[in-house]
């Protein structure tokens, strides 16, 4: 596959998904730049806007194995990953694959469920394995999960552990569409839904593909020590407990080099850094203890030091 070709494939991608979600393009493509970037995406916003029906949208668009789960209150951990069951016929224990097995997983109102039950994702999203009773079963590639969650001020939600927040490649919030983009969508939804419409328009083989021309696009030495002075910048600022993690500073790189291929190139720009910073950023971040009544977020923290340091040329 060339890298026009890529691009072309990016695109056909991003238009069959805005069939459903209408006048989002930038939440569209942060999804696919996860996905390209073999990475998860969590979507953060309130009821209504879109979340799960972006993910399914973005699902129908890949071929390859598709499930969901719905989070609940009493969602086990064994409902996620699978249970060995007894054969009494052969005397032994066979594993029964839970729904975690697909391509794209999506994780419907993840933080509705326990946080036992939210840490049986953590060895899937880092390691792309289970293990159950001993065994260790591997995960179909590639695989990406894509999981929505309520605002935490909102009535039967968890807080998501740190450590899972750290293992999303990115967080994003859709927003309430514009005026004439929901007329759009309730026109549109009147006497059938577009979703059922959505056919696949990229393979497995694609996908795996494209995420391997992803990891080849170039990175100047200036704009890895300019991601190293941004991440170096939130482990010292003062109105911060935790800065981002390496981790973080892989994602940034990451998503770069997959912004640039959607944009028809095979290298990163300091603009592709600037775009995705917050977006790759802000959740793996923590207020210190005494800003955190405030009205300071992390994410205007990441645009204050944007704004600070001085952009490679």
């Amino acid at each position: 596959m060339t890298r026009i070709e890529a691009t072309a494939l990016c695109e056909a991608i991003i238009a069959n998904v805005e069939q459903v979600i209408v006048g989002k393009r930038e939440v569209v493509e942060r999804t696919l730049v996860a996905l390209l970037a073999g990475g998860h995406m969590l979507f953060e916003d309130v009821p209504g806007v879109g979340k799960t029906m972006l993910a399914r949208a973005m699902a129908r668009s890949l071929g390859g194995e598709f499930s969901r789960i719905q989070f609940t209150p009493d969602l086990l951990p064994s409902d996620i990953t699978g249970v060995s069951i007894y054969n009494q016929r052969s005397g032994q224990f066979s594993f029964r694959p839970g729904p975690v097995f697909a391509n794209i997983l999506v994780a419907d109102e993840v933080n509705r469920a326990t946080p036992r039950t939210q840490a049986a994702l953590l060895e899937a999203m880092e390691e792309r394995q289970v293990t159950v009773d001993g065994a260790t079963y591997p995960l179909p590639q590639p695989f990406m999960v894509i999981a929505t969650e309520n605002p935490i001020e909102y009535e039967g939600v968890y807080p998501l552990p740190e450590s899972q927040l750290d293992r999303f490649l990115i967080r994003q919030s859709i927003g309430y569409p514009d005026r004439e983009a929901e007329k759009q969508v309730v026109k549109g939804q009147l006497l059938r839904h577009p979703l059922h419409a959505l056919e696949a328009v990229a393979s497995e083989a694609e996908i795996r593909e494209l995420q391997q021309l992803t990891a080849q696009v170039l990175v100047a030495e200036e704009l890895y020590d300019y991601v190293l002075d941004l991440v170096a910048a939130t482990r010292q600022h003062d109105s911060l407990y935790v800065g981002a993690s390496p981790r973080g500073t892989l994602a940034l790189v990451r998503c770069s080099q997959a912004l640039a291929i959607i944009n028809g190139r095979d290298y990163v720009e300091p603009d592709d850094i600037k775009q995705l910073a917050v977006s790759t950023l802000a959740h793996r971040m923590l207020l210190a203890p005494e800003m955190r009544m405030g009205d300071l977020t992390t994410a205007q923290v990441v645009h204050e030091l944007l704004d600070r340091l001085p952009v490679p040329v």
